[in-house]
């Protein structure tokens, strides 16, 4: 099950998110969405788990729990929308 994690610290890393969900059962991927043009974290990111059952109890464990003086947001993440390819260049 894919998660959409939202309202994260500026320094939190995808490690940090493998140990923090990893403790729920285990972690295919974690990843945190950064600027294209800073490299700086968007405040957001994905974390996929194996099991749909413990991605649920990661989810409701999780969310609204404060990480780096934040109250992360954890829900299911949505597929992504198709949308043109921008042919500018």
């Amino acid at each position: 099950m894919n998660m959409y994690v939202s309202n994260l610290g500026f320094h939190v890393q995808e490690e940090d998110l493998k140990q923090l969900f990893g403790s729920f059962g285990e972690v295919t991927s974690a990843k945190v969405i950064k600027d294209r043009d800073t490299g700086r974290s968007r405040g957001f990111g994905f974390v996929e788990m194996s099991s749909t059952e413990q991605a649920n109890k990661a989810m409701t464990s999780l969310h609204n729990k404060e990480l780096e003086g934040r109250l992360m947001s954890v829900s299911v993440a949505r597929e992504r929308e198709s949308r043109p390819r921008n042919n500018r260049w």
